[in-house]
């Protein structure tokens, strides 16, 4: 059987190796460690945290036993960032191109007196608004990998932001979203700003990655002062079955 791969934009030849190439890896064995399982070469959160994991590198050429050996025959396992040429068995489910976008000089966040801090007794409000809104993959236990914060209108709900993967010096701002009665209100915005100003009181700067085709979003983010870092790919393979 042919290799099948994952189309991505490969990095420059001459850029050296940086956490943020692989994020999820760093944030995987530092800071979430104790919310993740696997092994030296393969990892991934905990399945009621969240559906991300990782590699430490595709060259490895026991990356594959690895994989299997953590997910099991059949499994879904997610492919970002790279370019990977699957053994026979191996099976490309979804791909998707998205960008990452890295906090600048112009930034300007603050903290925002409205917002109110979310854990475990909002977790069902949590969910009820990201399966009407979709910003992205989000568990029951997905608020304890950061500080999460929303902002209610009439006791409800209504927008949401918070922290995700937090490779060394850098924590990524995700699970941007409003209900679409209350969206062009700059909710999202400053959420954004209120989530990067406690991200830069412990000492990190901030990221975010979105869709490439979520032009809007980008180019809101970038007139926060964000920019473009690299283009990337979001994929999913299944491993064999046996």
């Amino acid at each position: 059987m042919a290799a099948e791969t994952l189309d991505a934009v490969p990095a420059a030849p001459d850029r050296a190796v940086h956490v943020l190439d692989n994020p999820a890896w760093h944030s995987l064995t530092g800071r979430h460690a104790a919310l993740s399982e696997g092994n030296e070469i393969a990892r991934r959160y905990l399945p009621e945290v969240s559906p991300f994991a990782a590699v430490r590198s595709w060259d490895d050429p026991d990356v594959w036993d690895a994989v299997l050996d953590l997910v099991g025959p059949g499994q879904l396992f997610p492919v970002s960032g790279s370019d990977p040429a699957l053994p026979p068995g191996w099976e490309v489910v979804a791909r998707g191109a998205g960008v990452q976008l890295v906090e600048t000089d112009a930034l300007r966040p603050r903290p925002d007196d409205e917002a109110v801090l979310l854990g475990a007794d909002d977790v069902p409000e949590m969910l009820a608004l990201v399966e009407r809104t979709q910003p992205g993959p989000f568990a029951p236990r997905t608020h304890e990998l950061g500080r999460y914060v929303g902002l209610r209108r009439d006791g409800r709900l209504v927008a949401m932001a918070g922290e995700r993967l937090q490779p060394g010096g850098w924590t990524e701002i995700s699970a941007v979203c409003t209900d679409a009665s209350f969206q062009r209100q700059g909710l999202a915005t400053r959420l954004v700003l209120d989530v990067a100003h406690h991200i830069h009181e412990r000492g990190d700067r901030a990221l975010l990655h979105a869709a490439e085709a979520n032009t809007r979003a980008i180019a809101i983010y970038e007139r926060l002062g964000f920019q473009l870092r690299r283009r990337t790919v979001f994929g999913t393979v299944r491993t064999p079955s046996r």
